[in-house]
């Protein structure tokens, strides 16, 4: 039982931080350009992770370096995206819009793995999809291209999981999530020598350093770790459910900073998207848990 509630504190803590994390994003694109914030970011955490788990790290095998590469890849695709989509939307529709994820991944996966989606989780992408348009558009019925930037992110990082889902099946997760955050700061020290002036990183303010390295730390590495940690100790849906609370801290991070505006369209679409992410993680079962355990 300590081991669940444990479990339980460490995947809410996650999602708290990483809720946290859009406003913080948000206010360090402002001041350095998103390829070189992301390559500060995976370059630390690469570091971070390695310190940590050095002993298992180092029998990675040249079999698991294709798995990292690809995962890395769509990592750095993802959060590069996200990003740009940060830069023209609100910390808290981006939030939300990213976490759209959680219902592309079964269909993903039907096309992938052959794994059918069950009904509530068809129910619950068409509910997403109706969610998204409160969110998204406007009065002329016209997309914010913030927010189709962070679909597109919201997509990838559904790529992202299936990379990783089958990577992880061949080795071990530390080694995979390791391996990605290596080949993502690579990517993105790629990505920031060609478009971007990356000597800016010796000129920027100690404070913008100080975000970095929250984002680096608590919610790039801590988080993973929580994450694989207390999802060995909580029911997976409940784990779910705890994790999906991301969107639901970043609206109110994005709220009590003053980065956000709530509408009535916007917080029904908000609303329908969260619905939809409970019932595409969960298919509800939490409900019933109860009545189970009077059986």
């Amino acid at each position: 039982m300590k081991k669940e509630i444990l479990g339980k504190c460490m995947l809410l803590m996650s999602a708290l931080i990483w809720g946290s994390s859009f406003i913080v994003m948000k206010n360090a694109v402002d001041f350095i350009s998103p390829f070189t914030l992301l390559c500060i970011r995976f370059v630390l955490s690469t570091i971070f992770i390695f310190i940590l788990f050095f002993n298992k790290i180092k029998k990675i095998k040249k079999q698991d370096l294709l798995g990292g590469f690809l995962a890395g890849l769509a990592l750095f695709s993802a959060f590069s995206i996200q990003t740009f989509g940060l830069q023209l939307t609100t910390p808290g529709k981006n939030a939300f819009l990213t976490a759209v994820y959680c219902t592309i991944v079964p269909l993903l996966s039907w096309l992938y793995f052959k794994k059918k989606p069950d009904k509530a989780q068809i129910f619950a992408a068409i509910l997403c999809f109706i969610g998204v348009g409160f969110v998204s558009l406007d009065s002329s019925l016209k997309v914010n291209l913030g927010d189709l930037y962070t679909l597109i992110g919201g997509f990838l990082y559904a790529v992202h999981i299936i990379v990783c889902e089958k990577a992880m099946k061949k080795t071990s997760p530390i080694i995979i999530t390791a391996l990605q955050f290596a080949f993502a700061s690579i990517f993105s020290f790629i990505a920031a020598s060609l478009f971007e002036d990356i000597s800016v990183v010796f000129h920027i303010d100690s404070s913008i350093y100080l975000q970095i390295l929250y984002l680096a730390f608590f919610a790039t590495t801590l988080c993973y770790l929580f994450q694989n940690v207390g999802q060995k100790f909580v029911n997976e849906n409940i784990a779910a459910l705890l994790l999906s609370l991301e969107s639901v801290f970043g609206v109110f991070f994005s709220i009590l900073f003053g980065q956000e505006i709530m509408t009535l369209q916007i917080g029904l679409g908000f609303m329908i998207i969260f619905i939809s992410v409970l019932i595409s993680e969960t298919k509800l079962s939490f409900l019933h848990r109860g009545e189970e355990n009077n059986d």
